[in-house]
Order: structure tokens, then C-alpha cells, then sequence
């Protein structure tokens, strides 16, 4: 049966970022995710996951200025040493929570950047990852890589399924995994069954992320058949997290019933 993670980040934002670990247990999920910590106390963050009994399973490694419009550093060539700071204090979150997975996020090439410069950027991104991993490695942590549509992104390092896993193979180091969200890889480049069927048995899969197409709302309508996905993911025996990174249309409970109905019909 696959397991599933509130994105505390875009799920229950009716009530404060504090009480929304409450909220997720009460509705059965055993794990969470969001995509920063870094304005709250680790230990703080720790003991809410400890009294409602949740998993930290994922956030992102400080992107740069991300109100200021930054969606990561990690592929900006002159910004190695805030790369480098910033994986830093992501390890030592992620050591405080118990979070094996931290997204490393890559940033975005200037527009109609020069193939001299996409090749700077690609250099850059590499090195950063292997400096990311192997540190990582020693807190026992895998670091990240995610495709993000461009629709949504603009600009956005990264965008397909096989450019992702061609940088992992290229740094090779075994903690460099690949964050395979379904919503982004739909509106990308589509065909979810077989690119799960061929990407989840290599390993190089650390998680997965679901919402519905295009709207990004629960993924009970649109474009994909959520339980078709699902079973495909418990076929191939895939060990990690769904995490559910969607905006509910209306209260987060509420619109549950997608997961309720498919565990439902699994149990």
C-alpha cells in the first residue's frame, strides 16, 4: 500500500503552520512534509512531530531569495558558498527531525541563456551536488533533485524525467536521488505509467509528490487516474512517500475523500 505525506506548506493553511500536524494525524496520515523550516526552532518543530506521531519526511535546503523570486541557488555560478551554508543548516534540521531527504533545489537560468551559459550552470549544479551529497552522506541524509514545469517555473533549471536521471548518474554518488512529482512530469512530458515503470526500479527514485492536472487542486479530477498511479507505484514495491503537494479547493479535510476512498477499496 503506498504511504502518503501532508504538505503542511499548501494543506490545512486554514488554520496556523503549528497546528496543522494536529490536523494531518487526525486524518490518518503518519508523515508530513513543507517546504521550509527554517522560521521555526528544530526542537519545536521535532516535538510537534513527536506528540501527534509524524514522520518528517522531506523539505527544501534554503533556495536564495526565494520572496525576491530565487527557486534555488544550487546551478548559480558565484553562489557556491551560500550553496554551501545553506546544505549545511539543512543538515542540521534534518539530523534534529529525523528528515532522511532534503531538496536541493537548482534555480533559474537567465532567460534565453546562451548555450555557454547553460553549460556553466550545468557544471556548477554538478559540483554543488557532489559537495551537497557527500556531505549529506555523513549525516546519513539523501539529498534531491526535482523536474519542475516550466509552466508553473518559468526558467526553471530542470524540467525532465531523463535530465534529472542523467545528473544523478553523472555525479554518482548513492544518496543523489531523483524527486519525481507526477503533477510536474505530467505537464511535461506525460506517459506517468511507463515513466514510473521504468524509473522506480532503478533506485535512483527518492520520492514522489501527486496533485491534480492542470489545476493543482486534489487528485480526484483532470488528467490523471490517481488510482491507476497508485497501483502501478504498489506493484513496483516503491518503499518511499507520496507526498500530496496540492492546494485543496476548499477545506483540506474535506477534500480527502479521494484518499479515503482509495484506501478504502485497498484494505
Amino acid at each position: 500500500m503506498p504511504r502518503f505525506a501532508a504538505n503542511l506548506s499548501m494543506m490545512y493553511t486554514e488554520v496556523d503552520f503549528f497546528d496543522r500536524f494536529a490536523a494531518a494525524s487526525a486524518d490518518g496520515f503518519e508523515a508530513v512534509e513543507y517546504l521550509f523550516p527554517y522560521a521555526y526552532d528544530a526542537a519545536e518543530l521535532r516535538r510537534r512531530l513527536d506528540e501527534h506521531g509524524l514522520r518528517q519526511v522531506l523539505f527544501n535546503a534554503p533556495p536564495g531569495a526565494w520572496e525576491s523570486g530565487e527557486r534555488g541557488i544550487a546551478s548559480l555560478p558565484g553562489r557556491e558558498g551560500e550553496l554551501r551554508s545553506g546544505i549545511e543548516r539543512a543538515l542540521e534540521y534534518a539530523v534534529v527531525l529525523g528528515c532522511g531527504q532534503v531538496h536541493v533545489m537548482a534555480g533559474l537560468l537567465p532567460p534565453q541563456a546562451a548555450s555557454a551559459q547553460q553549460a556553466a550552470h550545468r557544471a556548477t549544479y554538478l559540483g554543488n551536488l557532489a559537495w551537497a551529497a557527500e556531505q549529506a552522506a555523513a549525516a546519513g541524509v539523501d539529498q534531491l533533485i526535482e523536474p519542475i514545469n516550466g509552466r508553473d517555473m518559468p526558467g526553471y533549471f530542470l524540467h525532465r524525467q531523463a535530465e534529472a536521471h542523467a545528473i544523478v548518474q553523472e555525479v554518482g554518488a548513492a544518496n543523489l536521488k531523483v524527486q519525481l512529482d507526477l503533477y510536474h512530469c505530467q505537464i511535461v512530458e506525460g506517459d506517468l505509467t511507463t515513466t514510473l515503470r521504468r524509473d522506480l526500479p532503478t533506485g535512483r527514485v527518492g520520492h514522489l509528490q501527486i496533485a491534480g492536472v492542470p489545476d493543482r487542486h486534489e487528485p480526484d479530477r483532470g488528467e490523471l487516474d490517481v488510482r491507476h498511479l497508485f497501483d502501478v507505484v504498489d506493484e513496483l514495491g516503491f518503499e518511499g512517500w507520496i507526498g500530496c503537494e496540492y492546494i485543496p479547493r476548499a477545506g483540506t479535510s474535506e477534500g480527502l475523500g479521494w484518499l479515503k476512498n482509495y484506501r478504502g477499496e485497498r484494505t
